[in-house]
């Protein structure tokens, strides 16, 4: 039997990269009927997303800009969907 390891997918976007850090963490969750990124607002799963840019940034990036990326992209996040009804 073959056995592989799974592949992340290629990232085009230094955003790109840092949006599939904070969904694998948990961090951010995708509205399942728009798609708009909203804030879990729990902070184990942003110290998680942190600790992966920190320890495993993109290639040819520095551990500081991946961060800097992290906290840009949560920044422009908020925490509910802007077409979901009852939620504004």
């Amino acid at each position: 039997m073959l056995m592989t390891n799974q592949r992340r997918p290629a990232i085009r976007t230094l955003r790109g990269w840092a949006i599939s850090v904070l969904l694998e963490a948990g961090a951010i969750r995708e509205c399942e009927e728009h798609g708009w990124m909203q804030d879990r607002a729990d902070p184990h799963s942003r110290e998680r997303a942190f600790d992966v840019a920190r320890r495993d940034p993109p290639h040819g990036v520095s551990p500081e800009e991946a961060v800097v990326e992290i906290a840009e992209v949560l920044d422009g996040i908020g925490d509910t969907c802007l077409e979901c009804p009852g939620e504004t």
